[in-house]
């Protein structure tokens, strides 16, 4: 299924673009936790949601822009896609090039493959569970690799929110040798890891399910981790509450 989960991520980021060159011509909206909405999140939405129910009408979608849906229901899903059709609004409306098209497979609570599409830069990253990890750029294909380290190493590349940067994430910079910090948005900070750039990124502040599961697989097929912050443990999916612990995402290295 992955080739036409790429295809329809390319078609999102297109949908996207064509919001995106036209910077006067979208309203942003604000929703109920007051994050920004726009005519290009709903429409890459529902490109993403038709194009998966005709590749798999069995699997269910929950997606950031649809309703949601009662644990009562989900809780029995053994598979469903996760979507997040414009990762990274408010990059978006500055005007960064920094944001994603995530579409991710779950299976009983863990990502099982993962596409993400970076419209402006051109890039399309994917992996499926032990199949390794990929970019395509500029029509060319290479594997991804994440960076090998020791967390006493002087000049760590700390990955760091444009949007959101805490007290807690500052204190665990402090902590490492020399650490250098790396700006960057949306699920970019992950792949810049799985591409080698950069070494670790805690997330000491709120995230959701579909901000993570796409990224998330393509940094651990390229031999990265994510863990939950607290206790080291897996990241799971589908949860009664959507809402991700506090995580350490990082690459080739031993458990802190």
């Amino acid at each position: 299924m992955i080739e036409t989960v790429k295809e329809i991520a390319r078609a999102a980021g297109a949908v996207i673009l064509e919001v995106y060159n036209e910077p006067g011509a979208f309203q942003v909206n604000l929703k109920s936790d007051d994050s920004p909405l726009t005519i290009a999140d709903k429409k890459a939405n529902r490109l993403i949601c038709d194009g998966l129910e005709k590749l798999a009408p069995h699997i269910p979608i929950i997606s950031e822009e649809n309703k949601e849906i009662p644990f009562k229901e989900r809780k029995n899903f053994t598979q469903h896609w996760l979507v997040d059709p414009l990762d990274g609004t408010k990059e978006f409306i500055k005007r960064n090039g920094e944001f994603t098209v995530n579409i991710a497979l779950i299976e009983n609570q863990q990502v099982i493959m993962g596409v993400v599409y970076a419209p402006v830069l051109g890039e399309l990253y994917w992996a499926e569970k032990g199949q390794g990890a990929f970019l395509q750029k500029d029509g060319q294909v290479e594997q991804l690799q994440a960076p090998t380290f020791e967390w006493t190493d002087p000049g760590l590349k700390v990955v760091c929110s444009r949007s959101h940067l805490n007290d807690d994430t500052r204190a665990f910079i402090e902590k490492l040798n020399q650490a250098e910090t790396v700006a960057t948005g949306s699920s970019l900070k992950f792949l810049i890891m799985a591409k080698g750039e950069a070494h670790v990124y805690p997330r000491l502040g709120p995230t959701m399910e579909w901000d993570t599961g796409a990224a998330q697989i393509i940094l651990e097929e390229a031999g990265g981790q994510v863990l939950q912050h607290e206790n080291q443990q897996p990241m799971n999916y589908n949860k009664q509450n959507l809402l991700n612990p506090f995580f350490i995402a990082f690459g080739n290295a031993p458990l802190m």
